[in-house]
């Protein structure tokens, strides 16, 4: 076999691939032969079917199975003898001409092949980044003990319905009615929602539902009703208010510290506002290290400063994800698609500087922290370790999940590496100012 190289700039060649019959023919006689063995035809004991008329059932699919077997271990070969740092995938040429397998015994095969610019920037002192330490503001404390003491709130009775209660109501129109519906007075629109403004148990306010009620699923919802139904009633209501709900926050006393705690770990007010204080310190910690995060990868990407083959990319996406994307797609997500693929070069770079790799514990501590993020999200505390470690491996099991998490693991990785190598320039700022940030 023969390879031509076609140069076409610093980050697009096409290989000229020339294959003749002795390149192949011995792998496509085994081929045959194989298909002779297992070959069961009417008239034949099985392994007796002649050679010819196996060459004529299977000839042109083995040849085409054989040559491009052939195909593939040079291009390999080609790519990691000249340490090739390609993008993507070998793409046909697009002047490649039709190849008749029947009758071709000898033939040329056009590749083309992008590759990555070699990286080549230090990671030192000279590199000067921005690192943040937002500041905790007596109003974010007050803000932050609110919410708290809110998400442990309950609903309670009162007399008079505010702007932001609830109210139990009977609706009738004479010809439907419903018992005890839940009304948001926040959701009721229009006029009604002045008149429920306080109401108090018994008293009797008309509304058109569907004025009040604008959106058709939760009026359908409202009068336990189809949806398809809702043309043929009246909208006239009469609501009979039963009682007035509203949400009052826990109060910060030890049942309440309990709870959000764990038994014992608060036992005072003061207490409860070291917590706060700490919490806060903490999500403005989580703020400021990705904010770092990106002012790395900003930099980083500024400073390598990498060419890519734009035009082949295109190509690879659209024949990589055949069927599932369009041009117009790929035009669309071509920018971001690029600054990701660019950060991956740059952190693997970064990776390689520091000699750092992933291993099998940074998976599984990554998989752990992220089950109890979101254990947390849902404001689940103290989570049994043992659950946390079953949840973790279901996740691990997932092939799509470990990519992500294994991306995830690098970035922490090459982040860490430039902070400790990096020169870093603490500001101290308002969280007001920081969110402001671009």
């Amino acid at each position: 076999m023969n390879i031509q190289t076609n140069k076409i700039d610093d980050l697009n060649l096409q290989l000229v691939l020339s294959v003749s019959k002795e390149d192949y023919a011995e792998a496509e006689m085994k081929k045959l032969k194989e298909h002779k063995r297992n070959a069961e035809f009417k008239g034949f004991r099985k392994g007796m079917v002649p050679m010819s008329l196996i060459q004529r059932i299977y000839g042109e699919q083995v040849k085409a199975e054989s040559v491009n077997a052939v195909i593939s271990e040079q291009l390999d070969s080609y790519i990691n003898t000249n340490k090739l740092r390609i993008v993507g995938e070998p793409l046909a040429s697009e002047d490649q001409e039709t190849v008749d397998w029947k009758s071709d015994e000898n033939f040329t095969f056009k590749f083309d092949i992008a590759v990555t610019p070699e990286i080549t920037f230090a990671v030192d002192k000279e590199d000067v980044l921005p690192y943040y330490e937002i500041e905790v503001t007596d109003k974010a404390r007050k803000d932050m003990k609110s919410e708290m003491l809110r998400q442990y709130g309950s609903m309670q009775e009162t007399e008079a319905a505010g702007a932001e209660d609830y109210v139990i109501a009977d609706l009738t129109n004479g010809e439907h009615s419903v018992e005890s519906a839940y009304i948001s007075i926040p959701n009721v629109a229009g006029a009604a929602h002045d008149r429920f403004i306080g109401a108090k148990a018994g008293d009797k306010i008309e509304l058109d539902v569907n004025q009040a009620f604008t959106n058709e699923t939760d009026r359908a919802s409202l009068l336990r009703t189809d949806k398809g139904k809702l043309a043929e009633l009246n909208p006239q209501f009469v609501a009979t208010i039963v009682n007035v709900k509203t949400f009052v926050p826990a109060e910060a006393n030890q049942e309440t510290f309990d709870k959000m705690f764990g038994e014992g770990a608060v036992k005072t007010e003061e207490e409860f506002d070291a917590k706060i204080e700490e919490r806060l310190k903490a999500e403005y910690r989580q703020e400021a290290d990705y904010r770092f995060s990106k002012d790395v990868r900003d930099h980083f990407l500024n400073k390598a400063a990498i060419a890519l083959p734009e035009a082949f990319l295109k190509r690879w996406l659209l024949e990589a994800n055949r069927g599932k994307v369009t041009e117009e797609d790929v035009e669309k997500e071509f920018g971001a698609f690029l600054e990701d693929f660019r950060w991956q070069l740059v952190r693997g770079h970064i990776m390689q500087l520091f000699g750092l790799k992933v291993e099998e514990n940074d998976l599984h501590e990554a998989a752990e922290s992220y089950v109890a993020y979101q254990y947390a999200m849902y404001g689940i505390a103290n989570v049994p370790q043992d659950q946390i470690h079953e949840a973790a491996h279901h996740i691990l099991g997932d092939e799509r999940q470990v990519r992500r998490l294994e991306e995830q693991v690098e970035d922490n990785k090459a982040i860490a590496a430039v902070r400790e190598h990096a020169a870093l320039e603490n500001k101290k700022i308002g969280h007001d100012e920081f969110i402001a940030l671009k």
